[in-house]
C-alpha cells in the first residue's frame, strides 16, 4: 500500500502547489493590493525626501550624483507601473484576480528592493564643472561707454537685481549688452552668463529652449508647460547667473518662463533690453502704496491668478496712482470676500452642464444635444481664460475652480440678487431664520456641510426662492415646515443625504422643475408627484425606492428621468407612454445586475429621447427596440446591457466612448444582429454558439463608428474576421475606426483574420492602436502577413497566456532559406509585451527584422523557447548600434537572467551591453 500512496502523494503535490498559489493569489488579492499601495507610499515618501534634500544641498556649482539620478528614475518608473496595476486592480474581473495577484506580489518585492536601495551615504551631490557662456562677436563702442559703465555698476553691486535698458531701435542697446556679456565672462564673477534674443512675438517655448540650451538641458515642446518651468527653475536655481533678455517687446512673467526671481540670496541678475520704457514701474516707491498692495494681496487670498488679474487691470500709461489702487482695493472688497482655505471646487462635466440646464442658464431647446453643445462652448471659453481647469478622471471630464474665482463669480452674478451660499463651510446647523428673512432670497446653497438636522421650528418665508441645494449633508429628515413658504421653488437638490422620506408639503411645490435625489440610499418613498406638473428632471439614481412614485404619469413635462435603483423591479405599463417629453432615460434595476422590467413599446415611442441606459433580457428584446426606434442613430449617448449575466461589465476609462453595448450570456449563434451605426464600444462576454467571425454573423455589419471591442469567454469563436469574396466588398466601413481590440479567454480562437481567396484590403484594422490577447490557448500564430500593411498605427501589442503560441508574425509565406532581410515596420509601436508563452519559438522569421523606432518598452517573461529578438537598433555614424531613442526599459523575468545572457540573440554585436542600462529584472 505504501508503494502506491507514496507516488500518489507526489503527483498530488505537483498539482497542489500551483493550484494553492493560484488560490492564494485570489484569496489574498485585496490584502496584497493594500500592502503594495502602502509600500509604494513609503517609496514615494523616501523619493520626496531625497529630492527635497537635493534641492537643499545642491548649491551653485554642484550636481546630483549619477547613482542618485538613476535611483530617482527607477523609483519614478516603478511608481508609474504600480499605479497602472493599482488602477487595473480596481476594475479587474473576478476570475483574473489570481493572475493580477501575481503581478501585485512581484511589484511589492520590486518596490521594497528599490526602497532599500534608496539609502545613500556620502551625500547626494558632487561638484559641477563651471559652465560660463559664449563670447559674442561685436563692433567697437563709441558714445555708449557711459551707459555701459552704469549697467556694469548695477551688475557688480548688490542694490539692483533687475536692470532695464530701453531706447528706440538702432540706438545701440544690443551692442552695449554684447560687450557686457563678454566682459562678464572674462570677469568670472558669475557661474553662468546666458544670452537670449527674444524679439516679437513673445514665444514662451522658444525662450525656454534658448535658456535650456545654454544650461545644457534638453526641453521638448510636447512636455507640459509646468514641467518645463519646473525643470528650468531647478537647474537655474543651482547657479549664480546673469540672464540677458535682448529685444523684449511683450510683457511676461518670470514664473511663466521658469526664471528664478533674482534676489540678494541667490546673487543672480536679469538684464532686459526693450524699445518700450513700460518694462515696469517700482510701485513700492510711491508713498503709501505698499500698505494698499498688501491689503489687495490679502483680499485675493494669495491666489496668483486673482493678483495678476487685478494688477493687469491697473496697467496704465503713466506712473502708479495711489488713488486708482485705493479704488481697486475698495472694489475688490465689495466683490470678493477673503478666503482662508485654498480648496478647489470640483465639478463633473455632466453634473455641471445638467446644473446649468436646471437653472435655466442654457436656453431651452428642442434637443438636449443643442444644450450640451452650447455648454461645451462656454466651458471651453472659461478654460481658455483660466477660470476653469479641466482634467480627466476615469471616464469623466472634471473641472476645477478656485475658491477666490468662485467667490468673485458669485458676487458678480449675484449683484442685486438674493444669494446665500455657504457651501463647504463645515456648518453643523442651518442658518437661523433671520438670515433667511434678511433679504429676498433667490438661491441658497448649503451643500457639502455637516448638517444632520433641520429644526422643526424653522419656517423660512422665502416665496421668491428658486433654488435650494442641501446635497452632501448627513441629513436624515426634512420637516414639513421647510417647504410651507417656498412656493416659488424650481430647483431642489437633496442628493447624497440620509433622508428616508420626503414631507408631503413638497407636493405644494407646483413650480418645481428639477428634483435631484441622487445617492439617497435610504430614501424608500416619495409623496405624490401628481401636482408637480412643471417637473422636468427627476433624478433617483441609487435611491432605495421599490416602486415608482405615485403620480409620475402626470409629469408630462419631464425631460430627465434616472431610475437606476437596485430595489426597483418594474415601471408599470402606461407610465412611460405619458412621458412624451423625455430626452434622458435611465431605467436599470439592481444596479445593473438584473433587468428592470419596462414596456419596450412605450420606450420605442419616446421620439425625443437622446440618452438611454437600460437592460434587456435577451437579443430578441434588443432587436425589437432597435428596429422600432426611429431616432436611435441620433442619440447623444447610450449604455445598453443585453443578457441575464449582468455582473460582468467593464467600465472603460475613456470618455470619448459614449455609445456602448454589452452582450453577456446570450445565445447569438448564426443569427443576424444589426447594431446601431453610432456604436462606439462593444463588449461580448460568455456568448454561446458564436463559432464563426463577427462579420459573418453580421454582428458588426453597421458598426462603422466602433472604436473599442472586447470579446471574452466565448468558448466557440474561431476567428474575429472572415474575409472572402462574399464579404470583401463591404470592408470599406467595417472596423476601419476600431482603435482598441481585446480578446480574452477564447480557447478555440486560432487566427485574428481568416482570408480565403482575396487580398486583404488595407482598411481592415487600419486605425488599430491597441491589440491584446490573453488566454487564447488555441492560437499558434498571432499576426498574419496579410494584416501587417494595415497595422501601421499600432501602438501596443500584448500577448499573454497563450499556451500554444509559436510565432508572433507568421512566416509561412516567407522564404526561410533566403539571406535577404525582410522588415516588418511598426512605426508607432510603443509597448511590446510577451508573457507566459511556453511554446513561443520566434517573433518572426529568421531573416525578419522588426522596425519600431518609437518603441518605449519591451516586456518578455516566461518565454523559455524564444531565441532571437529581431528589433532593429539605430546605427550611429560610426556604424555602431545604439538604443532606440525612446526606449525606457526592457523587462525580463528575474529567473530568466541566464536566458537573457546566454540564449537570447540580437542581430548586432555588443547589443546586450548597449541595452544593459535598460534591463529590468522582475519576479513573475
Amino acid at each position: 500500500m505504501a508503494d502506491v500512496v507514496g507516488p500518489l502523494l507526489e503527483i498530488v503535490n505537483c498539482f497542489a502547489t500551483p493550484t494553492c498559489n493560484y488560490v492564494n493569489h485570489y484569496k489574498n488579492f485585496d490584502e496584497d493590493v493594500n500592502k503594495l499601495r502602502a509600500k509604494l507610499e513609503d517609496l514615494n515618501r523616501r523619493k520626496s525626501d531625497i529630492e527635497s534634500t537635493i534641492q537643499a544641498e545642491a548649491r551653485a556649482g554642484e550636481m546630483v550624483k549619477e547613482e542618485v539620478q538613476g535611483w530617482i528614475q527607477r523609483a519614478q518608473t516603478i511608481n508609474d507601473e504600480v499605479q497602472a496595476i493599482l488602477d487595473k486592480a480596481q476594475r479587474v474581473k473576478w476570475y483574473r484576480k489570481a493572475c493580477l495577484g501575481k503581478h501585485v506580489r512581484r511589484k511589492f518585492d520590486e518596490v521594497k528592493e528599490i526602497h532599500e536601495q534608496g539609502s545613500f551615504t556620502g551625500g547626494l551631490v558632487i561638484a559641477r564643472p563651471p559652465a560660463p557662456g559664449s563670447i559674442i562677436p561685436t563692433e567697437n563702442l563709441e558714445g555708449e561707454i557711459s551707459t555701459k559703465e552704469r549697467i556694469w555698476e548695477y551688475l557688480m553691486g548688490d542694490e539692483v537685481r533687475t536692470i532695464g535698458v530701453c531706447g528706440i531701435g538702432g540706438v545701440g542697446k544690443t551692442t552695449i549688452m554684447k560687450h557686457v556679456n563678454n566682459d562678464l565672462l572674462r570677469e568670472n564673477r558669475f557661474q553662468k552668463v546666458i544670452w537670449v534674443t527674444v524679439s516679437y512675438p513673445f514665444n514662451v517655448f522658444e525662450v525656454q529652449k534658448k535658456i535650456a540650451d545654454a544650461m545644457d538641458v534638453k526641453l521638448r515642446e510636447d512636455e507640459e508647460q509646468m514641467r518645463r518651468v519646473a525643470k528650468l527653475m531647478e537647474i537655474m536655481g543651482r547657479v549664480r547667473f546673469v540672464l540677458i533678455l535682448d529685444d523684449v517687446w511683450d510683457n511676461f512673467s518670470f514664473n511663466d518662463v521658469g526664471i528664478p526671481e533674482p534676489t540678494p540670496q541667490n546673487g543672480c541678475k536679469v538684464v532686459i533690453t526693450s524699445r518700450s520704457a513700460q518694462v515696469g514701474h517700482d510701485v513700492l516707491q510711491v508713498a503709501g502704496l505698499e500698505e494698499i498692495l498688501k491689503l489687495i494681496v490679502e483680499e485675493c487670498a494669495g491666489l496668483p491668478l486673482a493678483i495678476v488679474v487685478i494688477a493687469g487691470g491697473m496697467k496704465g500709461e503713466g506712473e502708479p496712482n495711489i488713488v486708482e489702487w485705493r479704488n481697486a482695493l475698495n472694489d475688490l472688497r465689495q466683490r470678493v470676500k477673503s478666503v482662508n482655505d485654498m480648496e478647489e471646487k470640483i465639478f463633473g462635466r455632466e453634473e455641471l452642464i445638467e446644473g446649468w440646464i436646471d437653472e435655466g442658464l442654457i436656453h431651452e431647446s428642442e434637443k438636449r444635444q443643442d444644450a450640451y453643445d452650447r455648454a461645451d462652448v462656454f466651458l471651453n471659453r472659461l478654460e481658455k481664460n483660466c477660470l476653469l481647469e479641466k482634467t480627466v478622471n476615469r471616464a469623466v471630464n472634471i473641472f476645477k475652480m478656485h475658491d477666490v474665482v468662485r467667490d468673485m463669480a458669485i458676487k458678480s452674478i449675484g449683484s442685486g440678487v438674493g444669494y446665500m451660499v455657504k457651501a463647504g463651510r463645515k456648518l453643523t446647523e442651518v442658518p437661523n431664520e433671520q438670515e433667511w428673512w434678511a433679504i429676498d432670497l433667490n438661491k441658497v446653497s448649503l451643500m457639502a456641510n455637516y448638517i444632520s438636522e433641520i429644526p422643526i421650528s424653522l419656517t423660512p418665508k422665502c416665496p421668491t426662492l428658486s433654488t435650494l441645494i442641501l446635497s452632501d449633508n448627513p441629513l436624515t429628515k426634512i420637516p414639513e415646515s421647510l417647504f410651507e413658504d417656498m412656493t416659488g421653488l424650481k430647483v431642489l437638490d437633496l442628493s447624497r443625504t440620509n433622508i428616508e422620506a420626503l414631507p408631503s408639503s413638497m407636493s405644494k411645490l407646483e413650480y418645481l422643475s428639477a428634483l435631484r435625489l441622487r445617492g439617497c440610499e435610504r430614501l424608500k418613498c416619495l409623496p405624490s408627484l401628481e401636482k408637480i406638473v412643471e417637473l422636468k428632471k427627476l433624478d433617483l439614481r441609487w435611491a432605495a425606492i421599490e416602486v415608482v412614485p405615485q403620480g409620475m404619469e402626470m409629469l408630462v413635462s419631464l425631460e430627465y428621468l434616472d431610475l437606476f435603483c437596485k430595489d426597483l423591479k418594474e415601471i408599470p405599463t402606461g407610465i412611460l407612454s405619458k412621458l412624451s417629453s423625455l430626452q434622458y432615460l435611465v431605467a436599470k434595476g439592481d444596479w445593473g445586475r438584473t433587468s428592470l422590467k419596462i414596456n419596450l413599446e412605450e420606450v420605442a415611442r419616446l421620439s425625443k429621447l437622446e440618452i438611454l441606459e437600460c437592460n434587456f433580457d435577451d437579443m430578441q428584446d434588443f432587436n425589437y427596440l432597435l428596429s422600432e426606434f426611429k431616432n436611435f442613430q441620433s442619440f447623444i449617448a447610450y449604455k445598453l446591457l443585453v443578457g441575464t449575466k449582468m455582473n460582468y461589465t467593464i467600465d472603460i476609462d475613456e470618455p470619448k466612448y459614449k455609445c456602448r453595448l454589452t452582450i453577456s450570456g446570450c445565445d447569438i449563434g448564426e443569427e443576424r444582429i444589426v447594431l446601431p451605426d453610432n456604436l462606439q464600444l462593444l463588449q461580448i462576454h460568455n456568448c454561446k454558439n458564436m463559432r464563426s467571425s463577427l462579420n459573418k454573423t453580421a454582428l458588426l455589419e453597421n458598426a462603422s463608428e466602433l472604436g473599442l471591442c472586447i470579446i471574452s469567454d466565448c468558448e466557440e469563436i474561431e476567428y474575429v474576421v472572415n474575409l472572402d469574396s462574399s464579404s470583401s466588398s463591404s470592408c470599406s466601413s467595417l472596423l476601419n475606426k476600431l482603435e482598441d481590440l481585446y480578446l480574452w479567454d477564447l480557447p478555440r480562437l486560432w487566427v485574428l483574420m481568416r482570408v480565403e481567396g482575396v487580398a486583404t484590403p488595407p482598411c481592415f484594422f487600419s486605425n488599430l492602436k491597441t491589440l491584446e490577447i490573453d488566454g487564447c490557448s488555441g492560437m499558434k500564430q498571432f499576426l498574419a502577413l496579410e494584416l501587417l500593411q494595415a497595422l501601421q498605427n499600432l501602438e501596443v501589442i500584448w500577448v499573454i497566456g497563450c499556451e500554444q503560441m509559436e510565432e508572433i508574425i507568421a512566416s509561412a509565406n516567407l522564404n526561410a532559406s533566403s539571406s535577404d532581410k525582410f522588415t516588418f515596420t511598426f512605426p508607432k509601436l510603443r509597448d511590446f509585451h510577451l508573457s507566459n508563452l511556453p511554446q513561443l519559438k520566434s517573433i518572426c522569421s529568421a531573416n525578419g527584422i522588426m522596425v519600431c523606432d518609437s518603441i518605449e518598452r519591451i516586456w518578455i517573461t516566461k518565454c523559455p523557447e524564444l531565441k532571437r529578438i529581431p528589433v532593429q537598433l539605430p546605427l550611429l555614424n560610426n556604424g555602431q548600434p545604439s538604443p532606440p531613442p525612446h526606449l525606457s526599459n526592457i523587462t525580463i523575468d528575474r529567473r530568466s537572467k541566464e536566458w537573457w545572457e546566454s540564449v537570447v540573440e540580437w542581430d548586432y554585436p555588443n547589443a546586450k551591453n548597449i541595452l544593459q542600462p535598460f534591463l529590468e529584472l522582475v519576479d513573475y
